[in-house]
C-alpha cells in the first residue's frame, strides 16, 4: 500500500481495526494486546498501523459510553443482540466520529456503512446506517442549533 492515499490508509486501517475488534468480541479471554500481537501486520505502512491501533484501543476505552449512547437510543435493540460485525462498525464510527472526532460524523458513518458492506449480513449496511442516523440526530451531538446533524443527513439520505 505504498502509494495509497490517506483515504484509502484510513479505510485500510478501519478495516484491521473492525477485524480486531470482531476477534476480541468473540474471544473475550483474549487480551487487547494478545490480538494486536497475533494480527498478521506484515505489508502494512507504519501510519495505517498506527491508525488501527489507535481505533481499536480507543474503542475499547470507549466501549462502556459508546454501550451507554446505544442503549439510550435505540430501543428494541440490545448491542449483545445485533451482529458482531455491525456492533463493531458502530463502536468504531462513534468512537472516532463523535467522541474522539478524528473524522467528520458524515465520514465515519460513510466508513461504518462501508465495513458492513464489505464484512457484515445483506442487511448490516442499512441497520448499521439506521442506526447512526438515529443516534446522529440527537440533539446531545449536534448542539443546539443542530450544527453536523445536516451534513451527516445528507450523507446518510444519499447512501
Amino acid at each position: 500500500m505504498g502509494r495509497a492515499t490517506v483515504p484509502q490508509r484510513r479505510r485500510r486501517a478501519r478495516e484491521i481495526a473492525l477485524q480486531l475488534m470482531y476477534e476480541l468480541d468473540l474471544r473475550p479471554n483474549l487480551t487487547l494486546g494478545e490480538a494486536m500481537e497475533m494480527f498478521p501486520w506484515e505489508g502494512e505502512g507504519e501510519d495505517v498501523v498506527q491508525y488501527a491501533k489507535f481505533l481499536v484501543n480507543a474503542s475499547s476505552r470507549h466501549a462502556e459510553t459508546v454501550d451507554d449512547i446505544l442503549r439510550e437510543r435505540i430501543v428494541g435493540w440490545r448491542t449483545e443482540r445485533m451482529v458482531a460485525v455491525d456492533r463493531a462498525s458502530i463502536r468504531l464510527a462513534l468512537t472516532e466520529g463523535l467522541i474522539e472526532r478524528k473524522v467528520p460524523i458524515a465520514v465515519a458513518i460513510s466508513e461504518a456503512v462501508e465495513l458492513t458492506k464489505m464484512f457484515g449480513t445483506s442487511e448490516s449496511s442499512r441497520f448499521v446506517n439506521g442506526v447512526l442516523g438515529r443516534i446522529v440526530r440527537s440533539a446531545d451531538f449536534c448542539g443546539e442549533d443542530g450544527a453536523g446533524a445536516e451534513e451527516a443527513s445528507e450523507k446518510l439520505e444519499a447512501q
